[in-house]
């Protein structure tokens, strides 16, 4: 397949959305997260800074540092939802190949980025450490915008609806909340959480009374078990504030009915 030319005007364009807000997903690139070697720290503040932002998280995929699982899961994402987010594979070493992935899954060809070249000099200037596999971190596809990285320079970039940022999290981080300015929200989905005592079996047939009288409000159960005592917390997500205080009395008044105490928390109630 020939490489075309990328128009870096076009870096938003129009992709499906859910309920007139903007989808999102994840692309998770390593061995050591499939290796169990790593565990990710990155999906959870990335779906709760979408969350707050209006874009609806819709999914995440986790693949090898294999190019034909890259570039195949890039283009899956991309054409499906609004914008596809990517994390881990842009360093320094042999099995960092997210660059050259990503420029294949556009058809693009994968330069040395001068501005990406400038910002590794001058950080390594008068230290002689930046050698050939640190300039490495200076490719992107041609075209790309870069994503700054204050933390140790090395940038990530976007390239259409596709920001490719580091896996370290601190780095992961500072990228992601650095382009608010790229991405475009929706909805803001608002969430409180209501604790009890009443274990799931008690209470399923009256929840699911409530869910369907509030088709809106996505409601889930999530039961836990500390000390020997069992306790539940319901999750309900509506955009409308009204409707959701509507439902989150109405599952209190039904937890009270079966004997529960429960607590009514802004959010999921851990922050």
């Amino acid at each position: 397949q020939g490489h075309r030319r990328y128009d870096p005007r076009a870096q938003k364009p129009e992709l499906p959305m859910t309920d007139n807000a903007p989808t999102a997903a994840l692309l998770i690139i390593g061995n050591e997260i499939l290796s169990g070697r790593t565990q990710d720290a990155n999906l959870a503040f990335i779906a709760r800074h979408l969350g707050a932002l209006g874009i609806r998280f819709r999914e995440t995929r986790v693949v090898p540092d294999e190019e034909a699982e890259i570039v195949a899961a890039v283009n899956a994402l991309r054409a499906r939802y609004t914008y596809v987010f990517t994390t881990g594979g842009i360093g320094p070493t042999h099995d960092d190949i997210t660059a050259e992935c990503i420029a294949k899954a556009f058809g693009l060809p994968l330069i040395r980025n001068a501005e990406a070249v400038r910002r590794l000099e001058a950080h390594y200037a008068g230290t002689g450490m930046l050698n050939e596999a640190r300039l490495r971190m200076a490719n992107t596809p041609e075209g790309a915008i870069l994503i700054d990285n204050p933390v140790s320079t090395a940038p990530g970039f976007q390239i259409g609806n596709v920001f490719v940022m580091a896996g370290v999290p601190v780095i992961m981080q500072a990228m992601l909340t650095g382009i608010g300015d790229r991405l475009v929200g929706g909805p803001v989905v608002k969430t409180k959480s209501v604790a009890s005592s009443v274990p799931e079996g008690t209470f399923a047939d009256a929840l699911r009374a409530i869910a369907a009288d509030y088709p809106s409000v996505d409601i889930g159960s999530y039961p836990a078990f500390r000390k020997g005592q069992v306790s539940t917390a319901l999750v309900l997500r509506c955009t409308d504030p009204a409707v959701l205080d509507a439902a989150t009395a109405a599952v209190a008044d039904m937890l009270r009915a079966l004997g529960g105490d429960p607590i009514i928390m802004d959010g999921y109630g851990d922050q």
